[in-house]
């Protein structure tokens, strides 16, 4: 682990509690020959005014994995807008947190651990004395960002998983909410508001009237909100993120997957206000809310119907990614941070798992003449199956085409649109003879039209076509070729016995064919 000196100039203290180990060097032994040598991580430790986490991520991908995530409420920033200091049991809880947290870095062998400190920290007047305390426990300096810091990192983790995005982005902690806005993926103007919900409640349930009039006025000075009217929002926080689960749990959504859910602006802007004014025991009672935000959650909820409403986007969509994710993606190369989050995700995780490798690339030149006239949204998605395309190999037979199904469904890296992710899955499990329709995975086909699903089912079947063709060898694959022309579907064979025709050829293109509309299909070879 490295880290650099504090604002001060002094050199961080070292871990205390660090004795002689007898074992040292049985210890250093084990480790050369563990998987975890020549990994690149950084570790990354969030000290927030609600909660505490370290997540480690590994670092040589362009859609960096976390390896480990854990995370401690503290509630540091507990009653700081009436004493002006953090709270004395949450500075004692996170101390011990912060130690273990160092220890578990130095057991993962982190190469980097970079502790961040957000808004509690920076406007207590004891922040400085508590920030210390944690440089002696852990051994490393702490970072104190400003607010206009936080705001930017936020809106780079939202940016490093959806490129395009195009609005405003709002980080809710528990002592302040950042905003950026966002043009195509470029950051323009940015604020930090003192308004998170350990801020705004007084007491045992607070004066939400008073908590209004605070908003109201803070958010009133930002004018420029108001340009992302008919865009997105995209929430960032834990807080906003329970809203989204309320919501799924309400409609019996059934992706759980809170990373690209989507709300409209009416049914977020009633959803907040229906939990802004809920009391504990009501919040109770509902499915899907944490007991540990029942006490937060309305305030979390206000806020979010206040900003709805001034700044009018036509869409909400929940971000996983915030602050953590664009510290990480800022420390990338620039030939990582340069390439397609989703296609290279896809691609590491054929290199991880495919039979031979990634057979993406021929497979890609192998369907397009299938495919013409593709809008560049669904040559993504066939680009990003053709990579996944043997993800699924490894599991009984009877079981691929549900792994893949789901392995797709449930896969963090992988960040696109719920219909997108859905045709994803479905297509990979038509690649290995289609799933088993279940109530459950017939709610998740459902989330796809009718045109869409029809395209999936068909990519699938090419997919199936072409492992049928190469048996997995991108040489094989590259002597073979598919034509579809008024009506027929043609599939040239080279005149070599390695790649005979056969029964098994000539019912999967029969399939394609179908899947495709064509009239007739033939082999030629």
């Amino acid at each position: 682990m490295t880290g650099q000196k504090t604002a001060a100039g002094r050199q961080p203290a070292q871990v205390s509690g660090q004795r002689a180990d007898p074992l040292g060097k049985r210890r250093r032994a084990a480790n050369d020959k563990s998987t975890l040598k020549g990994k690149a991580r950084l570790g990354i430790v969030d000290i927030g005014s609600n909660s505490i986490r370290l997540v480690v991520f590994n670092t040589d991908e362009r859609a960096p994995v976390a390896l480990f995530n854990e995370k401690v409420l503290c509630g540091l920033g507990r009653g700081l807008e009436d004493t002006g200091r953090l709270n004395e049991e949450g500075v004692e809880l996170a101390l011990a947190s912060l130690g273990r947290f160092a220890g578990l870095a130095r057991a993962m062998e982190v190469q980097r651990l970079d502790l961040l400190a957000t808004a509690a920290v920076r406007d207590a007047r004891n922040g400085a004395d508590f920030v210390a305390r944690v440089e002696e426990r852990c051994g490393q300096p702490v970072r104190v960002l400003d607010g206009r810091e936080e705001a930017r990192l936020s809106a780079q983790g939202v940016v490093a998983a959806i490129p395009e995005a195009d609005g405003l982005t709002g980080d809710l902690g528990g002592g302040s909410l950042e905003l950026t806005q966002l043009n195509d993926g470029v950051q323009g103007k940015l604020a930090t508001l003192p308004v998170g919900p350990l801020r705004l409640m007084r007491g045992e349930e607070g004066d939400r009237g008073q908590a209004a009039e605070t908003l109201a006025r803070h958010l009133e000075a930002q004018p420029w909100i108001a340009e992302a009217e008919g865009r997105s929002f995209y929430p960032v926080g834990g807080a906003w993120r329970a809203l989204a689960r309320i919501h799924v749990e309400q409609h019996d959504y059934p992706l759980h997957m809170i990373q690209g859910y989507r709300m409209s602006r009416k049914d977020a802007e009633e959803l907040a206000g229906l939990i802004a004014r809920m009391g504990k025991r009501s919040l109770a009672r509902l499915p899907g809310v944490p007991r540990r935000r029942l006490e937060t959650l309305p305030y979390a909820a206000l806020l979010l119907e206040q900003l709805l409403r001034r700044a009018k986007p036509s869409e909400v969509v929940f971000s996983a990614n915030g602050l953590r994710e664009g510290w990480v993606y800022e420390r990338l190369p620039e030939r990582l941070r340069s390439q397609d989050p989703l296609i290279a995700a896809a691609r590491e995780w054929a290199l991880r798992e495919g039979r031979f490798g990634d057979l993406g690339a021929p497979i890609v030149d192998w369907t397009a003449a299938i495919f013409p006239n593709e809008l560049d949204e669904l040559r993504r998605l066939r680009r990003t199956a053709c990579h996944l395309s043997d993800i699924a190999w490894r599991d009984h037979p009877d079981y691929r085409a549900e792994q893949a199904l789901y392995r797709v469904l449930r896969a963090p890296q992988l960040s696109v649109r719920h219909e997108e992710r859905v045709y994803l899955g479905y297509a990979l499990a038509t690649r290995y003879g289609g799933p088993r329709i279940t109530a459950e995975s017939a709610k998740l086909i459902a989330l796809l039209d009718s045109q869409l699903k029809g395209r999936a089912e068909a990519l699938g079947q090419a997919l199936r076509l072409a492992y049928a063709v190469s048996a997995g060898m991108p040489a094989m694959l590259e002597r073979s070729q598919l034509e579809f022309l008024e009506g027929e579907l043609t599939l040239y064979l080279p005149d070599q016995p390695e790649v005979p025709s056969g029964q098994v050829l000539e019912r999967r293109l029969t399939a394609l064919g179908n899947a495709l509309g064509a009239a007739r299909t033939r082999v030629v070879g």
